[in-house]
């Protein structure tokens, strides 16, 4: 039984529309809140204005009248008789009922006179009758004071009919709620189509990431992804082309070693087998053939020592037994190995060291390779009568530098970037017997980065010859050996 398992598309979707839907119950239930609590808050201090007005009239009114005479005029005045003088409550709700006698005020107002004593002077709901003690009141009370002598001569209490103001509230704030949460469903409407939008533009460069990824494992495609943006995205897939480059670089170099270990496999073993049937046949004299023989197996066994080295640094298993050494007398000492080679050629080969440069700590026998390999490239690839130069002296930082120039071939600045690949020939034509299999500089960047230094190749063009540098540190600069070796 197969598991659907849901898309990225699916899941940001899913995700943004829950985050939209959140926001707007959020958004529509603080509204609803703040909105309730403000009109409560804007209701009290409508009641306190309005009270503060009425209680002004009514001193006004006591100080002109000098008693309270005036009180159903003032309440009538400000629109809060809400019946007839001398109509109880009863009876005027029930001439209301019956279509009597209209009221003054439409607004469920209600407005008790007290005076000093506690005594009702006035209701205008009708609910107190006059002279009789006033209960507890709720709602706004303010002084009445004697306009003449400003004298406290009762109070005024001012209230809102409860019932009928939350019934009025409520019904605002269904139709302020009902108002938001349509606006609240059409904002998450348009979120949710731009939500939909950016998860496809999301995920759309990991779809194609995935597509490309797959098409690489099945079948060793090597398509660029576009790129569209300079964001996360972006650079993700700038990574993922140059890492598909460097695979198809590395499924080129392997081809090629593969095709070039063929080669120079096929070729000693090729002469061994003439050389073997000759002396079967008696064509070939034993000494000169065992000399050819001896020669082709020698060839092998380099070919074989040199992939045996580039396994060893691949897999940083490459251990260095490092000792004290002497710059000067390390290369003096591989410059006198390759001088009979030199000779034999008509080479010139020289070594130029600056006195007194201080000792490293090298592995002498894997820097004695690098540096040979070198040598063995920069002897191959100059003519008779040129020249090779060694160089040793003391850079910036501390640094060890040494150069290995000769007036050779040199290099075209294509093949530059591709010399330190593992193989990597700048001439197609040369062979393992005159320019090796490709491997040589391979190894010595490898040796050379071990001992935490830089080799780095120079030329000005073919015909113009070439320059190997290595700088190596010093032990008082610093040296940091490379994790793995």
């Amino acid at each position: 039984m197969s598991v659907l398992v849901p898309s990225l598309h699916g899941r940001v979707l899913r995700a943004f529309a829950l985050i939209v839907v959140l926001a707007v119950v959020l958004a529509v239930g603080v509204g609803y809140y703040v909105t309730e609590r403000q009109m409560d808050g804007f209701v009290v201090q409508l009641i306190a204005i309005e009270a503060d007005s009425v209680a002004r009239s009514l001193s006004r009114a006591y100080g002109s009248a000098g008693g309270w005479r005036s009180v159903e005029r003032v309440l009538a005045d400000a629109g809060y008789r809400y019946a007839d003088e001398g109509e109880d409550h009863e009876g005027r709700g029930e001439r209301e009922e019956h279509g009597g006698s209209e009221t003054f005020h439409v607004e469920r107002v209600r407005i008790v006179v007290v005076d000093g004593a506690g005594r009702t002077i006035h209701d205008n709901l009708s609910e107190l009758r006059p002279g009789a003690p006033a209960p507890e009141l709720g709602g706004e009370r303010v002084a009445v004071t004697d306009g003449e002598t400003d004298r406290r001569v009762g109070y005024v209490y001012v209230d809102v009919e409860r019932a009928f103001l939350g019934t009025e509230s409520h019904g605002l704030l269904r139709r302020i709620l009902t108002t938001t949460a349509l606006g609240g469903v059409l904002v998450a409407a348009v979120a949710l189509a731009v939500a939909a939008w950016l998860s496809r533009r999301i995920t759309a460069p990991v779809t194609r990431l995935t597509d490309a990824a797959g098409s690489i494992a099945q079948r060793g495609d090597s398509a660029l992804l576009p790129v569209t943006s300079d964001d996360e995205l972006g650079k993700m897939s700038v990574a993922f082309n140059r890492m598909t480059n460097a695979l198809q670089t590395q499924r080129d170099l392997r081809r090629r070693l593969i095709d070039d270990l063929a080669h120079e496999l096929n070729t000693p073993l090729s002469v061994i087998r003439l050389e073997a049937q000759g002396l079967r046949d008696g064509l070939q004299e034993p000494e000169q053939a065992a000399d050819r023989i001896i020669g082709e197996v020698t060839m092998l066994r380099n070919l074989v020592r040199d992939l045996s080295w580039l396994a060893e640094t691949d897999s940083a298993e490459l251990r260095l037994r490092r000792e004290t050494c002497s710059v000067s007398e390390l290369l003096g000492a591989e410059v006198r190995r390759w001088q009979p080679q030199a000779r034999m050629r008509r080479i010139g080969l020289s070594l130029q060291a600056r006195p007194g440069l201080p000792d490293l700590e090298l592995d002498r026998m894997r820097f004695s390779q690098a540096l040979g390999n070198v040598l063995h490239n920069a002897l191959q690839h100059t003519g008779t009568g040129g020249r090779i130069t060694v160089t040793a002296d003391l850079e910036a930082g501390g640094r060890v530098a040494i150069a290995v120039s000769d007036d050779g071939g040199g290099i075209a600045a294509a093949d530059l970037p591709h010399l330190f690949d593992r193989p990597y020939r700048a001439d197609e034509s040369r062979s393992r017997r005159t320019g090796g299999a490709g491997l040589g500089l391979a190894i010595a960047h490898a040796i050379v980065t071990a001992h935490a230094g830089t080799i780095q190749v120079d030329s000005a063009g073919p015909g113009q010859g070439t320059t190997v540098r290595f700088s190596l540190p010093t032990p008082g600069a610093g040296a940091k050996p490379r994790r793995g070796y």
